[in-house]
This record gives C-alpha cells, structure tokens and sequence, in this order.
C-alpha cells in the first residue's frame, strides 16, 4: 500500500497562515518601559506644547462650517439648535475622555485609533479601521480644497476688478457629467499646505496657530457684533417643531466637532504627551462647544429661525441689519478656518501612513523621515497628491454621502479599546480568553443595538422598539460591568469603564444609522478590498514589534 500524505492541504495552511497573522497584536508597554521611551532624550521632533496642541484641535474641528451649519440646522431645529449643539457636544466629551486615557496611556509615537486598535484588538481590524479612517480624510482633504477654492475665489470677486472675470474651472468648478469636474486652484492650494508641512512641524504648527488664532478672534467679533441685535422674542418658541427636531439637529451638528481626534496622531512631536495630550484633546473640544454656542444664540437671536438663509444664513443675517464689514469678516473667517482644517487633515494622514510603513503593513518608503526636516515627506505627498487628484478632477461633493463612516468606525472602536485593556483577571494581570471573547461578544452587542436604534429612529417606527434596543445595550453594559474585572489606567483615566465608552459606542453606532444608505455600501465594500489586500501583502510584511526599534530624531535645543 502506498504512503498517505499527511500533509495539510494548501488551503487549509494558507488560512491558517492569515489567522494567525491577522490576530497579532502589538504590546502593550509597561509604565516603565514607556517612561523611558518618552524621557530618553530621543524624539520626532518634539516642539508641540500644550497650547499649540490645543490650537491643532481647534483648528482641526472649526472650519467654515461654524458660519453656515449653525443656521441651516436652525432653521429646521429653531433656536432649541443650542440644545442640538449641546447635546452633540457632550456626546464629543465621552468621546474625548476615551482618547485622552489611551492618549496618555501609550508611549509617545503615531498611530492614533489605528494603533490602539492594533494592541487592544489585532492587526487586521487596525488596518480595516485605517483604511476606512483614511478614506474620510481623503475625500474630506479634496472637498475642503474646493470649499477653500471656492472661497477665495468669491473673497476676490468681492474686488470689481475681478468680479465676473474667473472662469469656473479655475476656483468654482467646472462640471463635466456627474462625476468630473475640472478645478485649477484646489490642487494648487493642497500641494502649498503639503509643501508647508513637509518644512517641518515647527513651521505647519506657526501656520496653523495663526490662522486658528485669526479664526477664533474673527468667531468673538461675530458674537459680540451679533449680541447687540439680538431681539430675545426671536427666541420663543424654543422648540417650535419639537423634541425629535433638536435631536435629529444634534446628529447632525455631531459631525461639526469632528477633529479633535487629531491631536492624538500628535503624540510624537508632543513635548510632554502623558500631560499634554488629555489637556489638548479636551481643551480645544471644550473652546469648540462654546464657540459654537455663541454662534448659536446670536443668530437665533437676530434673524427668526424660519428666515434664516440656506447657503450663507450667517453673513445674511448680518446684512440685513446692515453689517456689511462683518460679512466681509466670515469670509475671511471661512478661508482660515477651512486653511487650518486642511493642513491639520493632511499632516493626520502623513503620520497615518507614517505608522503603517514602520509595522510593515505599508511599504517601507511611507516610514522614511526626512534626516533634517524630521518630517515624513513620502508620505506627506502621496497624502497631497491623493487628495490634489480628486480635488482637481472629481465632483467630490457627489461623493460626500460616504462620508463620516471612518471617524465613527474610529470613535467606536477606540471606545471599545479602553474597555478591553481595563481587563484583568481577578489573580493575575491577564484576562483568560473566554472572559475577552464575552467581553467582545457584549460590545459588539452594544454597537448593534446603537445601530438597530439609529435604523429606527431614522424611519420613525414606534418608539417600544428603540426602547426594546437601549435595554439590550443596557443588559450587555450590565454584564460587563459585573462579569468583567477591571483595572485602573496610570495615566489620565477615563471615568465610569465600561458605561461610559458603552454610551460612546451605542451613540456613535446610533449616529453610523443615520448615515446613507451608500455609506453602509462603502463599508462593507472597503472593507472586503482591504482584507484582500491584507491577505496579499499586510499579512506577510506586518510587524507589531516594528516601532519597539524606531529610531528618533532629537529636536534640536532652542
């Protein structure tokens, strides 16, 4: 009789092969060993302190839409949009307190959600979480360039030399079918703002600090100007078209925070991350809810809710009390606020790419500094040339209806990693694995009964069912409240583990339900091109041990 093979078959070792590579995970350093790292001497360039961090927040979150997303939701939410914007500003706090604990919790170099996903979680669904991270800021970069374009195109026209004498497809853009659209000026711009960040840090933070500084000085002139035609009568009735109004405003005005998820990519040119970085996070998202507040009442107060403009309600409303000058200012306010957006959206995705190259799921000429600059100028223009080719040729705005899946992906996800490295065992530091995979069984509980409530908020079926749906979130926040042992973080902690990141994660899936329905498509469809290109190249070139061997430029003395 001959011989059988006991050899396992190829497909059966290749799944095993990219199990086994998928669920690797970076560890976690000992408080120890990350204070030595941080302390030693050795850094990408620390020049960032707690003011500039706060002002990369700032910068990140308020762009042009404070002048136009606070009218256009009131104009349906009436003046309860303050309520809105409160609501959704809280909700941006809980979210913050989870990026301020791991923030100051990981040792000092890039990744962001992408590298608290790799060690909280594993490789594969911290590549899945970058790939649908990055795809919002590029798509975000290229939309923003042509706002700013569009912008400064109209800043000029305000001049009668060039009134009427700017062709379309220099700043406006020109149309070409439904998905080209021809604009000279926004791939211009972009490559300026690359070139600035490719300087160095201390140069793109100078950029950034001043037009955000300009911003939120032209924000208070707003609102003190605003607050002496204020007419109080224009505030009643508060709530004219109910409740489920305000709240459907807060999902929306959500994503007007968005940003301050950017100063934890900062961690490595941060001077002091363990202390800075908390106060960064929270600081700028605290002076974002009061800007936006103030913006509120004031043009609630000046104009009735239902007269408010569509496209400028803002600066209509001061013309028609005859402020002209202060429109003149939103303008100019627009141009650096969308400025600052988009240079702190291209150096977030520079340092991005940065921490793939280093763990192998890139290729290696994204991890490259620049010996002098300190900056990784590969990737910072591969991230400028992406987002130029869009914003040059593509209709960019047909594509906006897939937006926002990355960051709440992102927000949800990093939620969920304060909760799992709070786990321990009741005798040792580890969890055991049945004790993780029921902890992740009743996460993923709480993410699907957000996103089932969202569904049925959104097509307004009966309220017992979106109660039916929080009670299930509830019952699962329950278990692991009492089934789960938890630790205490050394570092800035995040209050109430594991309720409040279960708050984070059933809103956030809350609002992923009230996306289009395209955007559930990106979702699935990304990330089944990403495990493939995981199974090609990630799985056989990844490395968690990769940035445990970094070697650092030190900033030099001042």
């Amino acid at each position: 009789m001959g011989m059988r093979s006991t050899s396992p078959p190829l497909s059966s070792s290749c799944c095993s092969r990219f199990w086994s590579s998928a669920l690797r995970s970076k560890r976690l350093a000992s408080p120890a060993e990350k204070a030595a790292r941080d302390s030693s001497g050795h850094g990408l360039s620390r020049r960032l302190g707690v003011f500039d961090l706060i002002l990369l927040g700032i910068g990140a979150s308020i762009g042009a839409g404070i002048f136009v997303v606070t009218g256009t939701v009131a104009h349906d939410a009436g003046p309860g949009v303050t309520i809105s914007f409160i609501l959704a500003g809280a909700s941006c706090v809980i979210n913050a307190l989870c990026y301020a604990e791991l923030a100051s919790q990981f040792p000092a170099v890039v990744g962001g959600a992408y590298l608290y996903t790799y060690t909280a979680f594993n490789e594969l669904t911290a590549f899945l979480v970058f790939s649908q991270l990055m795809l919002d800021y590029h798509i975000g970069a290229a939309s923003i360039a042509r706002s700013l374009a569009s912008y400064v195109i109209s800043f000029l026209e305000i001049f009668p030399v060039f009134k009427d004498n700017i062709p379309n497809w220099i700043g406006h853009g020109e149309n070409i079918g439904n998905v080209l659209s021809i604009n000279l000026l926004a791939p211009v711009l972009l490559m300026l703002l690359t070139l600035i960040l490719c300087l160095g840090v201390k140069e793109s933070s100078a950029v950034n600090s001043f037009m955000t500084v300009t911003k939120i000085i032209i924000v208070i002139v707003v609102i003190v100007a605003g607050a002496f035609e204020v007419d109080v009568s224009n505030w009643s009735p508060f709530a004219p078209n109910g409740v489920r109004s305000i709240l459907t405003g807060a999902t929306v005005v959500f994503f007007a925070y968005v940003g301050f998820d950017a100063v934890a990519n900062s961690a490595e040119e941060s001077k002091k991350p363990q202390r800075d970085l908390p106060i960064g996070i929270i600081g700028s998202l605290l002076v974002c809810i009061a800007l936006y507040i103030g913006v509120c009442l004031v043009i609630t107060g000046m104009v009735p809710f239902n007269l408010l403009g569509e496209d400028a309600p803002l600066a209509e409303a001061f013309k028609s009390k005859g402020l002209k000058f202060v429109s003149i200012l939103i303008s100019i306010g627009a141009i650096a606020g969308l400025t600052t957006a988009l240079l702190v959206g291209l150096y977030v995705q520079s340092r991005l790419y940065l921490g793939l190259g280093r763990d192998g799921l890139l290729p290696a000429i994204f991890a490259k500094v620049h010996p002098r600059r300190h900056t990784p100028i590969h990737s910072q223009v591969w991230a400028g040339c992406i987002a130029s080719i869009m914003a040059g040729l593509l209709n960019v705005h047909t594509l906006s209806h897939i937006l926002s899946v990355g960051t709440l992906t992102g927000y949800s996800v990093v939620s969920a990693c304060v909760v799992v490295l709070r786990w321990k065992d009741k005798t040792n530091s580890q969890v055991s694995s049945s004790a993780r995979r029921e902890g992740v069984f009743c996460l993923i509980v709480v993410a699907l009964s957000g996103f089932t409530a969202g569904l049925l908020f959104r097509y307004e079926v009966s309220i017992i069912f979106v109660i039916v749906a929080i009670v299930v979130a509830v019952g699962a926040s329950l278990a692991l409240l009492f089934r789960q042992v938890y630790g205490d973080s050394v570092a800035f902690s995040c209050p109430g583990v594991p309720i409040v990141p279960n708050i984070c994660i059933f809103f956030n899936m809350f609002l992923f339900g009230q996306l289009h329905h395209e955007a559930w498509v990106r979702f699935v469809i990304l990330s089944f091109i990403m495990v493939g290109v995981y199974a090609i190249y990630g799985q056989f070139h990844g490395d968690p041990n990769a940035d445990e061997t970094i070697i650092y430029h030190e900033a030099p003395a001042e």
